[in-house]
């Protein structure tokens, strides 16, 4: 817990970001019957019944210093396409950057060696290389900014609403992340090291003097 308060807590670096990442898995879902649009005189009427079209999951980037995020989706959640995902990051927005911070959750797939199972060895040291994981405690995912956002994204874009491609959401998505984006300011954390041992007293273990 301390250690991704500690990196909350640094000032804005563009050399050294810090980047804190999460996924989450989505039910694709196809209307069964065409939408009727919204007309002057009634609502957009769209039938009760729907169709499982499998699943999917998203993932979401987020620099909260910097007020940039950055969503995607896939077929599946494998350490494969987490890697990809990572890799496309630091190949295209931190391709010039030092090595950066990335925070995520202890989840399995979140491993230096899931690189190894989709690049070359040269090249997957490369991207190792420029990582610095910092992983948030079991049962303390909300010191990851990025569960935050996620939940945003899922409330403000996919409430009530019915997806039943990739494609389409992988769109929505992304569209969602580029105007927060453009709109809205960066990441205020306000807990403290010190707060957490304030308030969160009961996580530390007790020293019998």
């Amino acid at each position: 817990m301390e250690s991704a308060l500690d990196v909350d807590a640094r000032p804005y670096d563009p050399r050294h970001p810090v980047i804190c990442m999460d996924e989450q898995p989505v039910q694709l879902v196809k209307e069964t019957r065409t939408v009727i649009p919204a007309t002057k005189n009634h609502p957009k009427r769209v039938d009760y019944e729907y169709e499982r079209a499998g699943t999917a999951s998203m993932f979401l980037f987020a620099e909260p210093l910097a007020g940039w995020r950055e969503a995607t989706a896939r077929e599946h959640r494998c350490k494969s396409d987490w890697a990809w995902e990572v890799a496309l990051r630091l190949d295209g927005r931190y391709a010039d950057c030092e090595p950066v911070k990335l925070v995520c959750d202890n989840l399995n797939t979140h491993t230096k060696g899931a690189f190894y199972e989709v690049f070359p060895p040269e090249q997957a040291r490369d991207y190792v290389r420029r990582i610095e994981f910092v992983y948030t405690p079991k049962h303390g995912s909300w010191l990851n900014i990025a569960e935050n956002e996620l939940s945003c994204l899922t409330s403000q874009c996919l409430k009530n609403r019915r997806l039943g491609k990739v494609e389409a959401l992988h769109e929505e998505i992304g569209a969602w992340s580029t105007d927060v984006t453009s709109t809205q300011r960066g990441v205020e954390w306000h807990m403290k090291i010190d707060d957490a041992r304030c308030k969160l007293i009961s996580v530390y273990p007790q020293i019998q003097s």
